[in-house]
């Protein structure tokens, strides 16, 4: 489930970002758009640019200055997978009963640097937790 930015940009929690925030922005808007990119990251329209350029020169997606911009089907891929992996952890946390907050900090630094085999065992137990609810039940009775 979990992806990793190719090697020439490095695991990139950055590139990771970008490539979720994209793939957003086209499933909800139909687009995205350097000047979307920004005002949805909270950054500048410069540095997004700069990132854009070096997605597209990854072969992630097809950037044209002034129009806007597609992932290409190794982006959407990378972009799907990020998005699924910080969904996960966004359920498993939610199903455990931790505040919303607390949720999407912990997500923000979790899915960056969770490695593929405990991120498989992490969805194996909220299966398991989904089943089992009385089991659950005593989980987050103990965790208060």
């Amino acid at each position: 489930m979990a992806g990793k930015a190719p090697s020439a940009l490095g695991n990139s929690s950055a590139v990771e970002d970008y490539l979720e925030r994209i793939l957003e922005l086209i499933n909800t808007k139909g687009y995205a758009r350097v000047v979307d990119i920004a005002t949805s990251l909270g950054i500048s329209q410069a540095s997004v640019t700069n990132m854009v350029q070096r997605l597209d020169t990854e072969g992630l997606l097809k950037y044209e200055k002034y129009r806007g911009l597609v992932l290409t089907t190794a982006g959407e891929t990378l972009a799907r997978n990020i998005a699924q992996r910080h969904q996960l952890l966004t359920d498993f946390l939610t199903l455990l009963g931790v505040n919303e907050r607390v949720i999407d900090h912990d997500v923000e630094g979790m899915e960056h640097h969770i490695s593929p085999s405990t991120l498989r065992a992490i969805e194996a137990l909220t299966e398991q937790l989904r089943r089992r609810p009385a089991l659950l039940a005593q989980l987050t009775a103990a965790a208060r």
